[in-house]
């Protein structure tokens, strides 16, 4: 469905209340499925109504596969899932073109064969564990919304957005993301270990005959409308000079840029990070049934849009420091109006 119409909410629904009741009504089916990881499933919601993709990092078996195959129930949309492993090439993403044979002519031409990456929800499992050149077949999808090949340029369905999980890339086979890729991803997503109550309770229904039941909330059309209403919400200015404000003081090269971040930096954030703080505090608003984000909303998503695009130096790494405490550090310095 690649079409290229803006639906539009009905005059009658206010986008406010939608996405608040949206929110209400993903949590209740994601939480027949899913055990706790109440942060990380907000976040990967934040992500879906910014129209952005998500990266999902932690350890084998925490559920971040099946948290995005439950969401993408959740929200009656077309689902692909994709391993990455060390010879995945990157037509097998993509699509190729294939020598085919026309069944009234009898001529041979080539056709292209379309590749898992034409759905709405793809998931990317384990995907620092294909190569650099494979991982970079997701860049122009995941920017454009579109693939090219064999001299031609084939849309995405819409909504379109990539879900990947990443394993830490300290354990064995795994290959960094390159920088480029990773400010693709509107979102980076730290998945941590369960409490012991939710542990006990994941133990407790997954060694059960327990099957739960998970019930479409939204389709695309009113998944699309309300992303466009959220790139109409009004931003304060005094909100949106502290985004940038923020964003701006994790590059080394600023005047602005406390010591800590000219010692501890080598590449700081660029203008997407910006625009992530903005789009992002105007999801969590909605999300949260209000009207316009304020600075709360900027700081509260701070870490998860921040921490893949700083770049911390050799400085740090010597200090032990992470993009994290560099990022908390940044809030603490930068000063609200």
């Amino acid at each position: 469905m690649p079409g290229d119409q803006t639906p539009e909410i009905r005059p009658e629904i206010d986008p406010v209340e939608e996405l608040a009741r949206a929110r209400l009504a993903i949590l209740e089916q994601v939480s027949r499925v899913i055990v706790g990881q109440e942060r990380v499933i907000e976040d990967l919601l934040i992500a879906l109504f910014a129209q952005g993709h998500c990266l999902f990092i932690g350890v084998p078996g925490l559920g971040k596969t099946l948290l995005v195959h439950t969401v993408a129930r959740a929200l009656h949309l077309q689902f692909a899932r994709v391993q990455f492993t060390p010879d995945l090439m990157p037509s097998d993403i993509t699509g190729t073109d294939i020598l085919d044979t026309d069944p009234e002519t009898g001529q041979r031409c080539y056709r292209f064969e379309r590749g898992p990456v034409f759905t709405n929800v793809l998931l990317s499992d384990e995907i620092n564990r294909a190569p650099p050149k494979t991982q970079s077949a997701l860049l122009q999808a995941m920017q454009e919304r579109q693939v090219s090949a064999g001299g031609h340029t084939w849309p995405l369905p819409v909504p379109f957005f990539v879900l990947a999980t990443q394993n830490p890339i300290e354990q064995e086979g795994t290959y960094p993301l390159p920088e480029a890729q990773l400010d693709r991803f509107l979102l980076s997503v730290h998945v941590g270990y369960p409490s012991h109550a939710d542990e006990k309770r994941i133990v407790e229904e997954t060694t059960s005959a327990y099957q739960p039941e998970v019930e479409a909330t939204l389709n695309a059309q009113e998944i699309v409308a309300l992303q466009h209403a959220v790139r109409e919400v009004p931003v304060a200015d005094h909100v949106l000079d502290y985004a940038v404000r923020l964003a701006r003081a994790s590059r080394p090269e600023e005047p602005e840029a406390p010591e800590f971040v000219r010692r501890w930096v080598a590449w700081g954030a660029g203008p997407r990070a910006s625009q992530t703080l903005i789009l992002t505090a105007k999801a969590r608003a909605l999300l949260y049934g209000r009207p316009v984000p304020s600075i709360e909303d900027v700081r509260e998503m701070a870490l998860p849009a921040l921490r893949h695009r700083v770049i911390t130096s050799f400085a740090a790494e010597a200090d032990d420091i992470t993009s994290e405490q560099v990022v908390e550090s940044l809030l603490d310095a930068i000063p609200e109006p």
